[in-house]
């Protein structure tokens, strides 16, 4: 199984073996469901899609009511799918946070959070123009000249400017798992992940 459906709790710090302290993210992962196989002869390629986190049924479309019918599982709020190694799976089965070992690194998938409209110095890392001085008034965190005036008469794409930052999908690449909690559904990893508390998180081997 290439991953597994999490949720960001939040963060702590453990210690190490040499007492020292390294500062880790919670992520809790409820059993994840098989609800569908694909394979590369009906499918054209092979993956399994897993669900998690319970939704209430009267929020549920009927078609997916259907897809969930067939797994035989209750509706999940959580779908996505992870490319296949050849895994013992079927459909219905529950995959848990013991997939992962202490020590394994992980990749983990998740959304940013949302910071609104901001300004060049703390969307791109702009260091403003400095000083106030020679009657600069108010352009201490200005985004200074955008490029050529009248050729080409318009301001190239993909110029650094101010604009809606943070909602992105975000990977952070190879944090270490510190804890597995299996009776807890816990998971535990060196460093931070992106999203708010309680957001949704894919963990990739």
């Amino acid at each position: 199984m290439a991953g597994i459906i999490g949720k960001k709790v939040g963060m702590t710090s453990v210690f190490d073996e040499n007492r020292k302290s390294i500062a880790c993210t919670l992520i809790y992962v409820e059993p994840n469901v098989v609800t569908q196989i694909k394979t590369v002869d009906k499918d054209g390629y092979d993956a399994i899609q897993l669900a998690a986190f319970e939704k209430k049924e009267k929020n549920t479309t009927k078609p997916m009511l259907g897809h969930f019918k067939k797994a035989d599982t209750t509706p999940k709020r959580k779908l996505v799918e992870f490319e296949s190694f050849g895994d013992d799976l079927n459909l219905g089965d529950t995959v848990n946070v013991d997939v992962f070992e202490e020590g394994d690194f992980v990749d983990v998938i998740g959304t940013s959070k949302g910071k609104g409209f901001q300004g060049v110095v703390k969307r791109h890392g702009f260091s403003g123009v400095g000083m106030a001085t020679h009657g600069q008034h108010n352009r201490m965190r200005a985004p200074g000249s955008l490029g050529p005036g009248s050729t080409p008469g318009r301001v190239f794409k993909g110029m650094k400017m101010g604009g809606r930052m943070g909602g992105d999908r975000v990977k952070v690449q190879n944090l270490r798992v510190l804890r597995v909690y299996p009776e807890k559904n816990l998971l535990v990893v060196s460093g931070a992940i992106p999203g708010n508390n309680g957001t949704y998180v894919i963990v990739e081997k």
